[in-house]
């Protein structure tokens, strides 16, 4: 069963209340971009309470698969991932557009191969992980092992 949601909502926070991000974009309910860059946080006086939150994610997520399965070297990696190699892969693509994701060639053409340990060193040497360093660690750790159990007791 997915856990991309619960993943989601532990990389990237989850406010209610509309925030500044680290570029300067408004953003809800755990990296929602609700805004062009610079714009006053006074423009967006609501909150996204939880569960409105992760269905807004959701519909998010289903719109980034659809896109990653145009993508032909993305397509081909996914039919050999699990369910937590794909949320792994989902949620790189949440942070950085499929595009972003689709520029990972060498750790797409690994996993496509099912050399998982591969895919997961190419992770780690990429400038995403000299960026965000926990979230590369735990998701190269679960392109290796297939499993969600770097996450737990954290989700």
């Amino acid at each position: 069963m997915s856990q991309i949601i619960a993943i989601l909502n532990f990389e990237e926070g989850y406010r209610e209340a509309p925030y500044l991000d680290t570029q300067g974009f408004p953003t809800v309910a755990g990296g929602i971009r609700i805004g062009p860059k610079g714009a006053s946080l006074s423009n967006y006086i609501f909150r996204v309470p939880r569960r409105a939150g992760d269905v807004w994610k959701q519909c998010i997520i289903e719109a980034k698969m659809q896109e990653m399965q145009q993508r032909q070297l993305i397509h081909q990696a996914l039919l050999t991932c699990n369910q937590a190699r794909t949320d792994a892969l989902i949620s790189m693509a949440y942070q950085m557009g499929v595009d972003g994701l689709a520029l990972f060639r060498d750790m797409l053409t690994s996993i496509a191969q099912s050399n998982f340990d591969a895919a997961a060193n190419a992770m780690l040497d990429s400038l995403w992980a000299r960026q965000t360093r926990g979230r590369a660690r735990r998701h190269a750790e679960v392109m290796r092992s297939g499993t969600y159990n770097i996450y737990r007791g954290l989700l």
